[in-house]
């Protein structure tokens, strides 16, 4: 059997759009398939590993490494900086391995635009925007969800409906319906991607 090039699966949604859920779905489904470790300054929580749930740096160390260019795409939220290191993808890309990414809209704009001036990752990226079926199922879920307060909600409700705007500038709109048929159907996408003809050795005759 020939090799497949491996994929950076890229997943973003709304906020309360369920693309962690999905992506801890696909990690489960396939061996293959690994997470991106994100760099972060903030403190590890309990039972939080380097290497394994982040990779834990100092600001100056952070800064460092903005100023370096080693960042495909980085921001700062609550005080905290998270980035995403080229190396990291490149490097498990290289294994073989697919490469997932769980990412907001915002910082998925980012990652077009720098992946266009990395071939590697470009050839490599296929994207998945992961939306539930109306602004209502949304805030459904949040509220479900328990974690905000009213205000919060209302804050988030106004991003979504900016982010899901931006559905047009992925290759596939996921409309989701249950945890099975979302991770289904992204599987298919994953398989489906595996057999594009850009991706693919001639066969031998």
């Amino acid at each position: 059997m020939k090799k497949v090039p491996p994929l950076l699966i890229l997943i973003s949604a709304p906020s309360g759009g369920g693309k962690t859920t999905l992506v801890r779905q696909l990690l489960r489904a396939r061996k293959n398939i690994v997470r991106a470790i994100t760099c972060t300054t903030r403190a590890p929580r309990k039972g939080e590993r380097h290497g394994l749930d982040y990779y834990f740096l100092k600001a100056a160390d952070f800064l460092t490494r903005v100023q370096a260019g080693n960042f495909l795409e980085h921001a700062t939220v609550y005080g905290n900086s998270y980035g995403l290191l080229k190396a990291e993808l490149l490097g498990k890309l290289r294994q073989g391995k697919d490469v997932l990414l769980n990412v907001d809209v915002q910082g998925a704009a980012t990652i077009f635009k720098k992946a266009e001036s990395e071939p590697e990752l470009k050839r490599a990226l296929v994207t998945i925007f992961l939306t539930p079926m109306s602004l209502a199922e949304i805030e459904r879920r949040l509220v479900n969800r328990g974690a905000d307060l009213p205000e919060v909600i209302r804050r988030r409700m106004a991003v979504a409906k900016q982010e899901i705007a931006q559905w047009k500038n992925f290759d596939y709109l996921l409309t989701s319906t249950t945890k099975q048929e979302d991770l289904r159907r992204t599987l298919a996408i994953i398989e489906a991607e595996k057999m594009r003809v850009a991706r693919s050795q001639p066969p031998e005759f």
